[in-house]
């Protein structure tokens, strides 16, 4: 486990000790940097999760912070700040960003789910056709069971109605349309497709 570092009394003897074990950072000494993480890491996460309020991502952004003071640490200047003010600021923009993030996917999702909501089943059905083009759906249709795979092949590459799959493959018009209706719930599920 770490020693605490040895700081001296006074804020200005932490800044002084701070900068020491920075620019110690900076050349690469990893015992350095193991002091200077014990030292920031609590003050970091207190930043993060105030702005972010899930401790999860917030242990996943504090996290991040700490590896940024790593690679940054031959920016640190101590004549601009302490130690301690440049890594609260770097935790703070990077608890912002990722609020901004999160909250820029939610909007995105919204958004989505807003325009599919009002799409006919007729849409999405010459979407899925469209993309059989694809790679993507190529691997989806290898997921599917043979006999839903035969049934959605039939149905949209030759274009045949589900009573036309049905006598093509000599099967009873319901299995085909559960068959279909499955491989079609396996395709949407498998592209990200929601509904």
């Amino acid at each position: 486990m770490n020693q605490p570092l040895p700081f001296g009394p006074g804020p200005a003897a932490d800044r002084t000790d701070l900068a020491h074990v920075m620019d110690k950072v900076a050349h690469g000494d990893k015992q350095a940097f193991s002091a200077l993480y014990d030292a920031l890491a609590p003050l970091v996460f207190g930043i993060v999760v105030k702005v972010v309020r899930d401790r999860a991502q917030s242990e996943e952004v504090a996290q991040e912070v700490m590896i940024d003071l790593w690679r940054q640490a031959a920016r640190y200047r101590a004549d601009a700040g302490a130690v301690t003010t440049w890594a609260a600021t770097i935790a703070h923009r990077r608890a912002v960003d990722r609020v901004r993030s999160a909250q820029a996917a939610t909007d995105r999702e919204q958004a989505q789910a807003a325009r599919e909501h009002t799409t006919a089943f007729d849409e999405v059905a010459e979407q899925v056709e469209t993309r059989l083009e694809s790679e993507q759906v190529r691997r989806c249709l290898r997921g599917l069971t043979e006999l839903q795979r035969q049934a959605v092949t039939l149905a949209y590459y030759r274009g045949l109605t589900y009573r036309e799959v049905a006598e093509a493959l000599r099967t009873p018009l319901p299995t085909i349309k559960t068959r279909m209706r499955d491989g079609l719930i396996r395709l949407r599920d498998c592209m990200g497709v929601t509904t």
